[in-house]
């Protein structure tokens, strides 16, 4: 016979799937640090370990290494996609745009020091960057759209533009500072693009 479960209880499928959903994320987080520290090769049965799963819940959400180095980086770059839509609800324009550039210097940094294990992919990094790229310019120009409409930014200014802008000043990843340049930049982006009253 059937039984109505008791108040306040959760359902078993429910709670299986927060459960999964949690250790996917754990997962997730581990493998970015282990392979931030030890590179494509890092031992999948001590990412399991240090996220607190067995191998087999490992290897079920992520069948193979490549499987989860590319998870890994969707996971950066949905955090950076959802940090723009949270910006854009809690901040001013100009200010929702400086302070998600900021973060995308953040998600560079993370991404050159990943960017080893990504290129380990079969077929290489590029594959990976094609989706993310359309997410990241999406992000920045409803940014810079909604700023220009406020009257922050100057009518000309273009989301592309910044974009090969943060972009570009990591190509000089190699100096110890360019993330300190990189949000000096920032400003100097934002103050060169307002609108002169």
């Amino acid at each position: 016979m059937f039984q109505m479960p008791e108040k306040g209880s959760e359902p078993a499928s429910r709670k299986l799937r927060t459960d999964a959903t949690r250790n996917r994320e754990r997962i997730l987080k581990v493998a970015k640090e282990t392979f931030t520290r030890h590179g494509a090769e890092a031992s999948l049965d001590d990412i399991a370990r240090q996220a607190r799963v067995g191998p087999g819940t490992l290897y079920r959400h992520f069948p193979t290494r490549d499987a989860l180095i590319e998870a890994v980086y969707h996971s950066e770059v949905e955090k950076i996609a959802a940090a723009g839509r949270r910006l854009a609800e809690q901040k001013p324009p100009i200010d929702a745009l400086r302070a998600w550039m900021l973060l995308f210097v953040d998600h560079i940094a993370a991404k050159l020091i990943i960017a080893p294990a990504l290129n380990s992919i079969v077929g290489g990094a590029s594959k990976l960057y094609e989706g993310s790229r359309a997410r990241i310019y999406g992000t920045i120009d409803s940014l810079v759209k909604r700023a220009i409409k406020s009257g922050d930014l100057r009518k000309d200014v273009q989301a592309s533009d910044l974009l090969r802008a943060m972009i570009g000043v990591a190509h000089t990843a190699n100096d110890p500072d360019w993330q300190g340049s990189a949000r000096r930049l920032v400003n100097i982006l934002i103050d060169g693009s307002r609108q002169v009253e």
